[in-house]
C-alpha cells in the first residue's frame, strides 16, 4: 500500500473516532488539521530518502496523538517526549511545508543538495520552534505612564516608554530624600502570568516552577490574565490548583481575569484559582494598597460580542478612586479599544501569545497578528493617555509551536505618579 492511501485510510479512521468518542466539531477540527498534515506529508514521502522510517515514525505520532485526545487527559513525561513533542514538531513542519508544495508538485526525485536544503526549511523552523516553545527565561520591563496625561487622540499605535533613568542613578538620587519623596518615586512591581495554556508544553511541575519564580521575585502584585487550560488539562482542577499553590504565598496580592478557553471548563478554573488564594475578577474591582501606592484592579470578564457595550458598563459601575493607578485585567487586547478613552491607566492583556510566530528573536517586532489582522500582538501600545501592555504568554496553544516569538516570564516595573 502506497504511504498516500494509508494516510488516507489513517485520517478517515481519525475523523471517525474522532465523531464516535467526542462530537461533531472535534470531528472536523480532526478532519482539517490532519487533512492538511497528511497532504503535505505525502507530498514530501518521495522526497525524505533515508530518513524515510523517522518520517513514517513521526507522522504516526501525529495520529496517536489526536486519538489520545479523544479522552482528554495530561499525560506523563514519556508520553510526551515520545509522542507529543515528535507529533507536534512534524505537524508544525508539515504545516509550514504547505508553502512548499508547488516545489514538492513541481521537482521530482532525486534532488540537487541546494534543492533539499531548500525542503529542509520547514523542519528546521519546527525545531527552532520547538526549542522556543520548551524554554523559557525570565526578564525584567520596565514601562513608564509618565507622559500618559500629556497625550491625546483616540488613534492606537505601538508605544515607546519616555526615557527612565537607570536604577543606580535612581537610588542615588533618592538617598537623603524624604520617605514620601522616595515611596513617590519607587515603581509597582508586577509579575504577569498569562495564556499558561496546561497541556503538552506547560506540564503542572513547569507551570509550578514558573510561579514559585514568581512569589521568590517579591513582586507588589501577581496579576493573572487568563486562558489557563487546554483540552488536555480540563479533566481535573487539581491540575491548575496544584500548578498555582505556591501563589498561595501572596494571599491578597494576586488576582485574575478570565480568557476565552476558561469559559470551556468555567467550574474547574474558578475552583482551582480559589485553591490557589487566587482572586477572581469578573466584572469587578478591587483596591490594592501597595508600597507604590493604592492601585484600582478592574477584572473584566471574556465577551466577543457587544465589547464596547461591556466594557463601558463595566467603566461606569467601578469608577475612578481618586489617588489610586487604575490598572484593568482584560484577557483579549483586541477589546482595549473598546474601553472608554481616560478609563484606564494601564491595561495588561495576553492572548495572542505575542503573535506566536514572528520576527522578534531576529530583533524586529513584526508579527502577522498586528501587522495583518490589525490586533495589538506584544508589548507596549498607547491610545490616547491609555496604555496597553501585551504579555507575550508563559504557554501557547493553536498552531503547534511558537516560532520566532519567545515565551515571556517578565517582572514589569511600571512607574507613574501617585496621585496622579
Amino acid at each position: 500500500m502506497s504511504f498516500a492511501l494509508a494516510t488516507f485510510f489513517a485520517w478517515m479512521f481519525a475523523v471517525g473516532a474522532a465523531w464516535t468518542l467526542r462530537n461533531r466539531f472535534f470531528a472536523i477540527f480532526v478532519g482539517v488539521l490532519t487533512g492538511l498534515e497528511g497532504l503535505v506529508a505525502s507530498a514530501y514521502e518521495p522526497f525524505v530518502g533515508v530518513a524515510w522510517p523517522l518520517f513514517v515514525a513521526c507522522h504516526v505520532t501525529v495520529l496517536v496523538q489526536v486519538l489520545s485526545l479523544t479522552r482528554p487527559a495530561l499525560r506523563p513525561l514519556w508520553f510526551r517526549v515520545l509522542v507529543s513533542w515528535p507529533a507536534y514538531y512534524f505537524l508544525a513542519a508539515m504545516l509550514l511545508g504547505f508553502f512548499w508544495l508547488p516545489l514538492l508538485l513541481w521537482w521530482s526525485p532525486p534532488l540537487a543538495l541546494p534543492q533539499q536544503l531548500v525542503l529542509g526549511v520547514p523542519f528546521v523552523l519546527a525545531a527552532i520552534g520547538m526549542w522556543q516553545s520548551l524554554v523559557g527565561r525570565e526578564s525584567q520591563v520596565r514601562v513608564s505612564l509618565m507622559d500618559a496625561q500629556q497625550s491625546s487622540g483616540e488613534t492606537l499605535a505601538r508605544h515607546r516608554s519616555p526615557s527612565l533613568p537607570n536604577r543606580a542613578e535612581s537610588d542615588a538620587g533618592q538617598e537623603g530624600a524624604p520617605a514620601a519623596a522616595s515611596a513617590a518615586a519607587r515603581p509597582l512591581r508586577v509579575v504577569q502570568i498569562t495564556d499558561p495554556h496546561l497541556g503538552p508544553f506547560m506540564s503542572v511541575p513547569r507551570l509550578r516552577r514558573i510561579a514559585e519564580r514568581a512569589v521568590a521575585r517579591e513582586p507588589d502584585l501577581v496579576l493573572l490574565t487568563g486562558d489557563f487550560l487546554t483540552m488536555e488539562s480540563q479533566a481535573r482542577e487539581d491540575y491548575l490548583a496544584d500548578a498555582l499553590a505556591p501563589l498561595a504565598a501572596l494571599e491578597g496580592r494576586v488576582f485574575a481575569c478570565l480568557g476565552n478557553h476558561d469559559h470551556e471548563a468555567l467550574h474547574i478554573v474558578k475552583n482551582a484559582l480559589a485553591r490557589a488564594k487566587v482572586r477572581l475578577l469578573v466584572d469587578e474591582s478591587a483596591l490594592v494598597e501597595t508600597p507604590a501606592g493604592p492601585v484600582q484592579i478592574v477584572g473584566a470578564d471574556f465577551h466577543f460580542r457587544d465589547r464596547a457595550a461591556h466594557l463601558t458598563r463595566l467603566a461606569g459601575a467601578h469608577p475612578r478612586v481618586t489617588g489610586a493607578l487604575r490598572l484593568w485585567l482584560l484577557h483579549d487586547p483586541g477589546a482595549f479599544r473598546r474601553i472608554p478613552v481616560g478609563e484606564a491607566d494601564l491595561v495588561l492583556s495576553g492572548h495572542t501569545h505575542g503573535g506566536q510566530v514572528g520576527l522578534l528573536s531576529l530583533g524586529g517586532s513584526w508579527t502577522p497578528v498586528w501587522s495583518i489582522a490589525k490586533i495589538p500582538d506584544h508589548g507596549l501600545f498607547a491610545r490616547g493617555p491609555d496604555r496597553l501592555y501585551i504579555h507575550r504568554g508563559t504557554g501557547h496553544y493553536g498552531f503547534p509551536l511558537r516560532l520566532g516569538v519567545p515565551s515571556e516570564q517578565s517582572l514589569l516595573e511600571v512607574h507613574f505618579a501617585p496621585g496622579g
